[in-house]
């Protein structure tokens, strides 16, 4: 475990790159070998809208990077925290407690707060409008809602009371977590099912991206699953009767242009496509 510390503690920001570039090639390899869905899409355009929103993401984490920083720092110093407040206990078990929480704080609830509130939800909204899911999707968030989550991260950082180096191994984790669970590839229904009693599985992912209520409104989870168990937000779907995207979205021109989709925010309301 010193070794995993020691290594999160310090690393480059090369490595974290690389480690995000690394997993959308090997998933992209994956769900181009053995798919769920056929999709009949450009791969290379629908990649480059998202590619763009994962690099915007990265823009805005490093930007606001040093409040993240300064705020471990500020809690580790100062004591301060939930983690901090816990009886010292075995490194192991300090460190699946701090990741649970940071996924509650600063994943579900972020997530769950976006579907319920209006204004939230319309810069959400451009994530759901995906109607090809795949590797690449993980990351579409509109520029805003990379703000917001980095708020809430920021949030569960102090609360939980987390040192940098698991706030790192924390988003290492949940980066491979979401390729994994966007990505458009099939596992044995079993396997899959026995995953998502533990983490984000694909099957258990791609259900809250079925394109009506409630489903759409189900399945929060970033990289553990027993928040949506227990919080009574987890459903199930059959993976043939999956339709991807969200129906007020449901044209090309409305969920597959870069220009609309940074704009949809700031639009009007829609009804659903009929």
């Amino acid at each position: 475990m010193n070794e995993i510390i020691n290594y999160f503690s310090t690393i480059p920001s090369s490595h974290r790159a690389l480690i995000l570039a690394g997993g959308i090639s090997f998933f992209w390899m994956i769900e181009t070998a053995v798919p769920l869905f056929k999709f009949s899409y450009n791969k290379w355009q629908h990649a480059g809208i998202n590619i763009f929103f994962t690099v915007t993401t990265m823009i805005v984490n490093f930007c606001l990077a040093v409040i993240l920083l300064k705020s471990a720092d500020w809690a580790t110093e100062n004591h301060f925290g939930l983690l901090n407040w816990l009886p010292k206990m075995n490194i192991w078990l300090y460190t699946i407690i701090g990741l649970l929480l940071l996924d509650l704080i600063g994943a579900y609830l972020i997530h769950l707060i976006e579907h319920k509130i209006k204004f939230l939800w319309r810069f959400h909204l451009i994530h759901h409008t995906d109607t090809w899911i795949d590797t690449t999707s993980a990351n579409r968030h509109h520029p805003g809602e990379s703000v917001l989550r980095f708020i809430f991260t920021t949030l569960g950082v102090l609360i939980v009371g987390t040192p940098m180096w698991m706030v790192f191994l924390y988003q290492t984790m949940s980066v491979v977590a979401t390729q994994f669970n966007h990505a458009n590839i099939v596992l044995p229904k079993k396997a899959d099912n026995f995953l998502s009693y533990f983490i984000v599985s694909p099957d258990m992912h791609k259900v809250h991206h079925h394109y009506v209520l409630p489903y759409t409104d189900s399945n929060y989870g970033n990289i553990f699953s027993v928040w949506d168990r227990l919080f009574g937000t987890f459903k199930t779907l059959d993976r043939d009767k999956l339709v991807y995207g969200v129906d007020t979205h449901m044209k090309p021109e409305e969920n597959n242009r870069l220009g609309n989709l940074l704009a949809i925010p700031f639009q009007k309301r829609r009804s659903p496509n009929p």
